[in-house]
């Protein structure tokens, strides 16, 4: 049991952020017409509309407050007076109710993608796999907070936070504080390190793109010369 939970997360998630840039970038350099989300906009629109956005406020709520959760020092949230206890209760409130926004945009989209005939024609098998397992994912992430609810001492997203940040400053023995976490938790935790695995093998990918958009707000200005 040691082997397997060292390899599944002291190893696997450096396998999984390598490829996840890696692949990125070779998509992006390789393969750049498939660098788009690949809109059916025109069919179904009322229910994307709803999908979709329920769908992006709650993943991008639940991507940054796990990060900032999670990467957080246990000393620089207490010095302004959170408590872990308080911190674990604001995470299960706030990630649960973006949990379930997600969740409901997510079944519209793919009850949307399955059910019409003309999308699912024209849907390659990478996103329906995709927006399935973005739903395990999230039905998992969901149950967490059941576990999390008999006891709100903190305990558990103490090693969790430990195991993230020894993990993206690469230290050792990482693995090691999740020996202790309920199974439920480690379960949660491959499929969202898969997410990233699989990430540069779907339309995910045009999420840079929402980066790439910021970046060009503070470009340097063209200059545009008369012909003399």
């Amino acid at each position: 049991m040691d082997y397997l939970n060292n390899l599944l997360f002291g190893i696997y998630p450096y396998v999984a952020l390598a490829i996840f840039f890696l692949g990125s970038l070779i998509r992006f350099d390789r393969e750049q017409y498939t660098w788009k989300s690949d809109s059916s906009q025109l069919l179904k629109r009322s229910q994307l509309r709803w999908g979709s956005n329920l769908f992006h406020i709650g993943i991008l709520f639940l991507f940054f407050g796990h990060a900032v959760g999670l990467l957080t020092p246990h000393w620089l949230y207490e010095s302004m007076g959170l408590t872990t206890e308080a911190k674990q209760l604001l995470a299960m409130i706030s990630g649960g109710a973006a949990g379930l926004a997600c969740l409901a945009g997510i079944s519209l989209l793919l009850h949307r993608r399955l059910t019409e005939p003309r999308i699912r024609a024209t849907s390659k098998p990478m996103d329906i796999i995709i927006l399935l397992w973005v739903f395990v994912t999230l039905l998992l992430g969901l149950t967490t907070i059941l576990f999390s609810a008999q006891h709100l001492d903190g305990a558990d997203m103490l090693l969790l936070a430990n195991w993230a940040q020894h993990i993206v400053t690469f230290r050792s023995g990482a693995a090691q504080f999740l020996l202790a976490v309920p199974l439920i938790f480690k379960i949660h935790l491959f499929f969202g390190m898969t997410l990233f695995l699989l990430f540069p093998f779907s339309r995910l990918v045009h999420v840079w793109s929402g980066f790439a958009a910021v970046a060009y707000l503070t470009r340097s200005y063209q200059v545009v010369r008369q012909r003399g």
